[in-house]
């Protein structure tokens, strides 16, 4: 019987399945002792799972995916005020359920990765084994781990767990090439690493590679090269380059082996920018796109020129993950980091990108899915794809190969909702044929998301004032009430600080965390020759925090939170003005 590869929809699947069955041994045989050390658990259950699908299955991507999408979610956790270290003080359980987070699952998953790079991989398999051995059906803390791994490995790792597991904040990494003639002199690696809590620098040692990428006769960017390199301290010079030619991209931090940003040196960018679709590694590929991202995210370069990217390179992406993910991010550019005065702009290009590349995909491919859900998704906020949308929808237009599922029919009726172009009573009509659990939430939110006040009023009483809602039907609500222009919603930028308290004391920690989070005036603008940080809602916010130092702490991280992406997002306006 012919090998049939296995489908791209169930690999997360096949990831959650792993990840899980790693906690027979992370959790289950071995626990931690108490809450602090819950990284014992989720980290190695995290990064063993990626590892399982690596090794034991026909997916070849699983590590390109927690890359760009697993990783992602550490980085950006890891820039907030409230992120803590791998090793947290945990003093109750409250705190407990607010570490299970993108710094316990990701980040911890990323460093063991790093630690398996330190130590090598036989040697943390074998210090793993005597771990178990040692300490089986018991509890334990990082000292016992430690004790384990250091015994395998001859490698005394006090020093490296206290630089990466209890310390914060992410490491960014830059090179700085000196050349001649096309030649490399010095190269040094440059780090940087503030620890948010602290703001102390916490130089981390990375043991990494540098791969030298050149274009073969077709023009293919393909790896002549690597070395690997121990950085340490703020400045490393990497003595294997001198002499060598100048590579059109030189990836630090290739294969992926640490955690940290990496920075792209001036040659190195321009290779990006130019002819990313040339790189033929999957995963040097995934990095570059990251590396593109954080600079937009940071406002280091325009979010604008990250669209243009996007719209340039993403039609050749092969790896679905990746795609959906750089897709994700730049509808989360355009509407968030793109400066108000050019949004509109930004945002039609793209829309008409994505409309090509619907009709261009390969049909019934997940490539051509990805670019119908970006159609609809980003359509919510500009119409200038609607009558492309609706007459899917009417099935007037047929894109071959596209299923238009329940689910794509939802997307594509909240873009049209959001703009008025859809009423009431055809998304009844439209609940009539899926009354499904998805159908709801699908119907909610387009209901929620209609341009008119009386419906936004009716939105946030449910949402607020009301407890009959499910966790689903709830967030699918808020989703459609903050899908809306800034100056729609201003009348309840008040109206949320004022319920904070109230809701935080009846109900449940989860659904009032989704009220919180999901309600607070994210989507706003900077005007022109006004600080980020005197920007009105940040103020509101900066008065409610002053003045509610005792608010439970769950509470207080999800406010500080919120303000923290939203600074973000003011400040990239700012510097992309």
């Amino acid at each position: 019987m012919p090998h049939v590869p296995p489908m791209p929809s169930t690999r997360p699947r096949a990831n959650t399945l792993m990840h899980e069955m790693a906690h027979m041994w992370f959790g289950d045989l071995v626990t931690m002792t108490w809450w602090d050390d819950l990284w014992l658990k989720e980290s190695f259950a995290d990064f063993m799972g990626t590892l399982g699908v690596d090794r034991a299955t026909d997916w070849d991507t699983a590590w390109i995916n927690f890359a760009s999408k697993r990783k992602a979610w550490a980085y950006v956790q890891d820039q907030l005020p409230t992120t803590h270290p791998i090793v947290a003080d945990i003093p109750d359980l409250e705190a407990a359920k607010q570490n299970f987070d993108g710094i316990t699952y990701a980040k911890g998953a990323s460093v063991l990765k790093q630690l398996v790079a330190y130590v090598g991989f036989d040697a943390f398999i074998a210090g793993s084994r005597q771990y178990f051995r040692e300490h089986a059906f018991g509890n334990t803390s990082l000292q016992d781990l430690l004790k384990a791994l250091s015994e395998a490995s001859g490698r005394d790792l006090g020093d490296w767990a206290r630089q990466w597991l209890q310390t914060s904040g992410i490491s960014t990494i830059a090179a700085d090439i000196v050349e001649d003639d096309g030649v490399m002199g010095a190269v040094m690696l440059e780090q940087e690493a503030v620890d948010p809590l602290t703001g102390r620098q916490e130089l981390r040692p990375h043991r990494m590679r540098l791969g030298l990428y050149d274009a073969d006769q077709t023009g293919a960017l393909l790896r002549l090269e690597s070395v690997e390199v121990d950085v340490a301290g703020p400045s490393t010079l990497v003595s294997g380059l001198a002499g060598k030619k100048r590579p059109a991209l030189l990836l630090v931090n290739d294969d992926d082996l640490s955690y940290a940003k990496v920075r792209l040196d001036p040659v190195s960018e321009h290779t990006v920018r130019t002819s990313l679709d040339r790189i033929q590694d999957p995963m040097a590929r995934a990095l570059c796109w990251t590396a593109l991202w954080d600079s937009a995210r940071d406002g280091v370069t325009p979010a604008a020129r990250y669209v243009s990217a996007v719209e340039q390179f993403a039609p050749a992406e092969s790896g679905i993950g990746v795609l959906q993910n750089v897709l994700g991010n730049a509808s989360s550019a355009i509407e968030r980091f793109v400066p108000p005065r050019s949004r509109g702009g930004v945002r039609k290009d793209f829309l008409a990108v994505a409309a090509r590349q619907l009709r261009a995909s390969a049909p019934g491919s997940d490539a051509q899915l990805a670019w119908a859900r970006t159609l609809a998704d980003v359509s919510r906020h500009g119409d200038s794809e609607l009558p492309l949308l609706r007459s899917i929808l009417d099935g007037t237009t047929v894109v071959e190969g596209l299923t238009v599922d329940a689910e794509l029919r939802w997307s594509l009726w909240q873009a049209l909702a959001a703009h008025g172009e859809a009423s009431q009573a055809e998304l009844d009509r439209e609940l009539e044929a899926d009354k499904t659990a998805s159908g709801k939430e699908g119907h909610a939110l387009a209901s929620a998301a209609r341009p008119d006040t009386a419906v936004k009023a009716a939105a946030w009483d449910l949402a607020v004032n009301t407890t009959g809602l499910s966790n689903e039907i709830l967030s699918a609500t808020i989703a459609g009430f903050v899908t809306a222009p800034s100056d729609m919603l201003a009348s309840y930028i008040e109206p949320y600080f004022e319920c904070l308290e109230r809701v935080w004391a009846e109900r449940s920690i989860e659904i009032a965390g989704r009220i919180v989070r999901g309600l607070f005036p994210a989507a706003q603008d900077l005007a022109q020759g006004v600080d980020p940080d005197q920007h009105p809602v940040v103020l509101r916010t900066d008065d409610w925090l002053q003045h509610h130092p005792d608010a439970p702490r769950a509470l207080l991280r999800i406010i500080i939170e919120q303000r923290s992406h939203l600074l973000r997002a003011l400040t990239a306006q700012s510097a992309n003005g």
